[in-house]
């Protein structure tokens, strides 16, 4: 497993691309479990200006017992990442497993619902199908948990 230099464990999500075809597009993933997708990258400061009470954190900079990096509102959020927007009250304390968790589940959830009704109405198998799996990696491997 990849591990910081504080020993925390990072939280991956795998996913196989939806279509070739598909152009890639910035995610963002609300606290209520909406997905957001934009086609162009923009700055930070367009989605916090919207969300006040919001700070903005991309999925890769995510570890277990370390405070969540906030993206800074000039920064471009990027085409092809996951970003989620999450409560200020989360700035102040490090992640607990429990959260990045709940939060990777979350993102798994909603990026499957996404893909498959995307891919369903092009008529293309479910991405279900090419293995979608949300792990923690901590040392060994476990069973995917279907949701």
């Amino acid at each position: 497993p990849q591990i910081t230099r504080n020993g925390s464990l990072p939280i991956t999500i795998h996913h196989q691309s939806w279509s070739s075809s598909s152009p890639s597009t910035v995610k963002l993933i609300y606290m209520d479990g909406r997905l957001q997708e934009f086609t162009q990258t923009m700055k930070a400061s367009h989605l916090l200006s919207q969300n006040p009470d919001c700070f903005l954190c991309s999925s890769e900079s995510m570890f277990i017992d370390t405070i969540v990096p906030q993206i800074h509102e000039e920064e471009d959020l990027c085409l092809g990442q996951l970003y989620f927007l999450l409560p200020l009250s989360m700035s102040r304390v490090p992640l607990s497993f429990r959260e990045l968790c709940l939060l990777a589940i979350k993102a798994s959830a909603v990026l499957e619902s996404s893909s498959s009704s995307r891919r369903t109405k092009d008529g293309g198998p479910s991405v279900a199908a090419h293995g979608r799996r949300c792990r923690a990696p901590t040392g060994f491997d476990a069973p995917r948990l279907e949701l």
